[in-house]
């Protein structure tokens, strides 16, 4: 099999990540085509990656239209990802999305089911689900290292006020709400994904700071299963800090910025040692279209995702989250 036709949907900032994981595939994937409506964000992506054979559209419609692509990773403004998937899935393309998969579960289900109609892969860009730190304390859980759990505290600290004015991440139209939407999403995926557990109910409060979207949000949240947890995303600060601590009856397990301890009474702390890391969003997708192994973050996982970002809003006195609504609190 020849080398896998990749298109890009949007060139934006995020869009380079996704050009340098994929050309450094060995040859088993390449950028063909892509396609955004600011010409000048498409000239720096052709520049920065040598792309000058690939077709240039400044419309994701006639990319897809004109057809030879594999698969298509979808950089687009939020509240766009649900119709730029769903066309590129019945274009016949394989998709990898970047997060939020979707801005409401109506949606997320729906594209769920046109890409199982479609018999194509879909597949979110989650890059915790291939980190060290966070595979070891997915499954440092599931072996019981810290007993039951009891009780997490997520936070996210990052100048998403600051860096973010007068772009459309603010505009509610194309972000579909603020940090939480955005950066917080991360936050989210790592809660649900480690801990495996389901939220039953959550109460939230948000602080905009004047911007047209959220900027703080501060949640607690009760899963069915037991645990409770505090889900804190702080736009308004003065630079990137994420920290949790996973609480069970044995143990805990603290990540502070890349840094993980094991914690027990009356002991020093550990710092445990880490997994290898073999692959990333972009390698695993491509894995999975060759048949190597399924897909790694499928919709059905990412739906979780919205779905809990859905509640958190609700709670906090939003409208009913819709990738086409304009919400504020």
């Amino acid at each position: 099999m020849g080398k896998l036709r990749f298109g890009m949907i949007g060139t934006g900032n995020i869009s380079h990540w996704h050009g340098q994981l994929l050309g450094e595939l060995n040859g088993e994937a390449e950028i063909t085509a892509l396609a955004d409506p600011n010409e000048e964000s498409r000239n720096r992506f052709v520049h920065k990656f040598g792309l000058s054979g690939a077709a240039v559209h400044d419309d994701y419609r006639n990319m897809l239209d004109a057809g030879g692509l594999d698969a298509v990773v979808i950089c687009s403004p939020h509240t766009l990802h649900y119709s730029h998937a769903s066309d590129a899935l019945r274009a016949g393309c394989h998709v990898l999305i970047e997060k939020p998969m979707t801005c409401s579960s109506r949606e997320a289900r729906q594209l769920i089911q046109t890409a199982a109609s479609a018999g194509k892969l879909l597949q979110v860009a989650y890059q915790r689900h291939f980190q060290p730190e966070f595979l070891y304390i997915r499954q440092a859980i599931r072996d019981g290292v810290i007993g039951r759990l009891t009780s997490v505290t997520a936070t996210l600290y990052q100048e998403w006020k600051q860096g973010t004015a007068g772009t459309w991440r603010v505009k509610p139209e194309l972000s579909g709400g603020g940090m939480l939407m955005d950066s917080g999403s991360h936050l989210v995926d790592a809660l649900l994904w480690t801990t495996g557990l389901t939220p039953a109910e959550v109460k939230s409060v948000v602080h905009r700071h004047g911007a047209p979207v959220e900027i703080d949000s501060f949640t607690s949240i009760r899963f069915a299963e037991g645990p409770i947890a505090g889900l804190n995303v702080v736009g308004f600060a003065q630079g990137w800090h994420e920290t949790y601590m996973f609480c069970g009856e044995q143990g805990a397990i603290h990540y502070d910025n890349g840094r993980i301890m094991v914690r027990r009474l009356g002991q020093e702390p550990v710092v445990p040692e880490l997994p290898a890391r073999t692959s990333n969003q972009d390698k695993s997708f491509v894995d999975a279209i060759l048949g190597r192994h399924e897909v790694l973050v499928p919709g059905e996982f990412a739906l979780k995702v919205v779905k809990l970002t859905e509640m958190i809003y609700e709670a906090a006195g939003y409208a009913p989250l819709d990738g086409h609504t304009d919400r504020q609190p």
